[in-house]
């Protein structure tokens, strides 16, 4: 019978509040079946596991979660006292109950204990880079617990778990290394949780509790202090909210008003951030009004300001001058009766739930510590509104729950939107050393070398998923722990192409770096094959002792591995070579680009390229590829032998050493009116910090820009990537403007055209 289970009546009506009778019997089952595997058992933290269950699904029924979260709270150590009795959980409570149960156990398996040991908070002394290192991991861990909860209840079971947890080492005064990495976790963890997703009286209490062993000295004395006020503070909050109430109702303003209790962590990290003394604060009192509309929060004020002395140093209007993230509200401190200040926030009821549960992510501004230009890129944005869906979702649970206690078709209604909500398109892997690594969904480990390291990604040959050799082709799932293996370093091995499919490399930036690879083998296949051609090119004119260095100059180029491509790829005739080995002037490899077809008698335009010549008439007109002109770049023609007029800038050094040796062959140029569709291609240079995404932000910036990109290369050497972009540009205006927004791309340390 039910009624044998020890339990009182306080603890059974918040183990059962509002459900419907048939939920609260299935509760109360669940508790009679654990009790004879329970009562006499204890978990590793040295808690009476039944003691321990119950305290969970209390803690749960606080929150209002439907009874399939109170029973999963229940049962969730049922496997690891007793696997037998485990396997009657499903046939006995449903699947459902099951997948919770699972869930909450998988997150437990994380070991996230573990993890924390290498990404605890970093200690005196080490340097900015190492402290962001740690702040990301652990950002990435807090989305790796959410996104491995299929199902966001499993999440709140283990904020529960872990208040039990908290509460019993602080019953038991257990203050010893375990007690504190249990706090540290928690902090770093599972408060924030719990502050994304609104539950705010749980995260008070888990960051009091972590507080009290972390701080121990620190907690005790401000809880003294708040302690030989609490009477005082509790008969001033009284007194002030009457008279509050009965000054607004002269005025026909209808309010809620209620103080705000400000828990013992927060009171701690504002003396540090502010460097204050407890006395010096004006928050330990404070009220919260809110009113229906904008007007009312102004009457509100000028009531409030009437009846206390306002400090003028401590108001602000984020009404009229909202916070970057939405939030608006009115703030102000005044003076009381016993020369002490107190804070007022006043809002209306839109601002009051856009701050709590707005898209703008009230959270992740008081996790930043309320710092200036917090990045909100479009990821994080998307991640801010599932997090604001969630607190949604909970909001309305109370709600419906307080509006119709035991409403079965409402329950089901929140739990199937709980059920459907995922939190992230990114999963969440672990190195052997416990790294957190996030990926793309359906990432590979192919994309999961390439993060790590990409020559670690060439020499890749296998992969161990938790132990076990998987395919390379493996998509890989949250939690899991992912091992490569490879070949030695110098050996001749590299990607495969098959890698460059969807099925091996789902993630952009490894196909791209993949793509480098092999571009660079033809590349240096196409050298080689120009190198053979030059080098029997010099033994047939008998010039083997010809400096390659000096020819490639003679012939136009920069450095002898261009002169190499341009001949293996056959854009640069053996013919050319010959005339440079006799020391004629060489014109550099051009792109065509228009053949003029008008007969004027002094000035000959050419049809799209816009290129003026004067004194010519019917000349082919090309554009150098050596310096690419654009309109309106400053420009000279070279006639050369065969290819008509090369268009050059005047700063092109090329051109100066031909102007050197040929200086008649010089004609003037200039810009005419080009076509409607004309475009012409320039280089540009970038030099970056190699991250994750880095190529896809500058390409989707050329596309804003309508600039279409028609070539790119990439090299990453210790952390730096060096790109250069081919892209086709109307004028040089267009190309400053598109140079000026990739400058403010995060990483990006230097843009230029070449």
């Amino acid at each position: 019978m039910v009624s044998t289970v020890t339990t009182n009546s306080e603890n059974k009506d918040n183990l059962i509040a509002g459900l419907s009778p048939e939920d609260e019997q299935r509760v109360l089952s669940a508790l009679e079946f654990v009790v004879p595997f329970y009562e006499n058992a204890e978990r590793a933290t040295g808690e009476n596991v039944l003691q321990f269950s119950k305290g969970v699904a209390i803690t749960l029924g606080a929150l209002r979660t439907d009874a399939d979260s109170r029973i999963a709270g229940l049962l969730f150590e049922l496997p690891q006292l007793d696997a037998a009795a485990a396997e009657s959980i499903e046939p006995r409570f449903g699947k459902d109950i099951l997948d919770l149960i699972s869930g909450v156990r998988g997150l437990m398996r994380l070991g996230a204990l573990h993890l924390m040991q290498h990404v605890a908070a970093p200690e005196m002394g080490r340097n900015k880079n190492a402290a962001q290192q740690t702040s990301t991991q652990l950002e990435t861990l807090r989305k790796m617990l959410l996104a491995m909860a299929s199902d966001i209840r499993v999440v709140l079971i283990c904020l529960a778990s872990r208040l039990m947890t908290l509460r019993y080492y602080a019953e038991q005064k257990q203050f010893d290394e375990v007690s504190k990495q249990y706090a540290r976790e928690t902090v770093d963890l599972y408060a924030p949780l719990a502050n994304r997703l609104g539950v705010w009286q749980m995260k008070w209490e888990l960051e009091d509790l972590s507080f009290r062993f972390l701080e121990k000295e620190s907690y005790s004395k401000i809880a003294r202090m708040l302690e030989e006020k609490r009477v005082e503070r509790e008969e001033f909050i009284a007194k002030s909210t009457d008279r509050l109430q009965r000054e607004m109702n002269i005025v026909g303003i209808k309010a809620e008003v209620y103080g705000r209790p400000k828990h013992i962590y927060s009171i701690w990290n504002k003396m540090r951030g502010k460097n204050i003394d407890f006395d010096e604060l004006n928050d330990v009192r404070a009220f919260r009004i809110i009113v229906d509309d904008i007007k009312a929060c102004y009457t509100v004020l000028g009531i409030v300001h009437n009846i206390w002395t306002p400090v003028p140093d401590e108001f602000d209007d984020y009404i009229a001058r909202p916070k970057p993230n939405g939030y608006q509200s009115l703030h102000t401190v005044v003076i009381a009766d016993d020369n002490r200040g107190f804070e007022v926030q006043i809002r209306t009821r839109e601002m009051h739930h856009f701050a709590e549960y707005g898209v703008a992510a009230h959270w992740r501004y008081k996790e930043a510590g309320n710092a200036k230009g917090v990045n909100l890129n479009v990821a994080g944005q998307e991640y801010d509104e599932k997090i604001a869906w969630l607190r949604q979702l909970l909001a309305w649970k109370t709600e419906i729950t307080e509006a119709v206690v035991g409403d079965d078709t409402a329950q089901r209604e929140w739990v199937e939107k709980l059920k459907s909500t995922t939190l992230d398109d990114r999963i969440y892997v672990l190195t052997p050393q416990a790294r957190v690594i996030e990926l793309p969904n359906h990432a590979t480990p192919i994309d999961f070398a390439y993060h790590l390291h990409t020559s670690l990604g060439h020499h890749c040959r296998g992969a161990r998923v938790d132990g076990q050799m998987v395919p390379l082709n493996t998509a890989l799932k949250n939690g899991q722990t992912v091992e490569i293996i490879s070949a030695k370093i110098g050996l001749e091995t590299g990607p495969s192409r098959d890698w460059l499919s969807t099925e091996y490399a789902v993630a952009t930036r490894t196909r791209t770096k993949i793509r480098a690879w092999f571009n660079a083998l033809d590349q240096q296949e196409t050298i080689n094959k120009g190198r053979a051609s030059v080098e029997k090119t010099l033994q047939r004119e008998g010039k083997t002792v010809m400096n390659l260095e000096e020819l490639a100059h003679r012939c136009g180029f920069d450095k002898v591995e261009d002169l190499f491509v341009s001949v293996g790829k056959e854009e640069f005739s053996l013919r050319h070579v010959e005339h440079a080995l006799h020391d004629e002037v060489i014109e550099p490899a051009t792109d065509e680009v228009l053949i003029n077809k008008s007969r004027a008698s002094s000035v000959v335009q050419g049809a799209k390229s816009g290129v003026l010549v004067v004194g010519a008439e019917g000349l082919l007109t090309l554009l150098a590829k050596c310096c690419k002109p654009a309109p309106p770049d400053p420009i000279v023609g070279f006639v050369t032998r065969g290819k008509g007029v090369s268009i050059h800038r005047v700063n092109c050094k090329n051109f100066a050493e031909m102007r050197k040796k040929s200086a008649e062959r010089v004609i003037l140029t200039t810009w005419g009116q080009p076509g409607k569709e004309t475009v012409y291609p320039v280089d540009i240079f970038v030099v970056a910090q190699d991250r994750q995404g880095l190529m896809r932000d500058i390409s989707e910036i050329f596309s804003r820009e309508k600039i279409n990109m028609i070539g790119v290369t990439s090299q990453c050497a210790k952390g730096q990537a060096r790109m250069s972009f081919t892209v086709e540009i109307d004028s040089t205006a267009q190309l400053q403007k598109a140079l000026i927004v990739v400058r403010d791309v995060s990483g990006v340390q230097d843009v230029r055209r070449q």
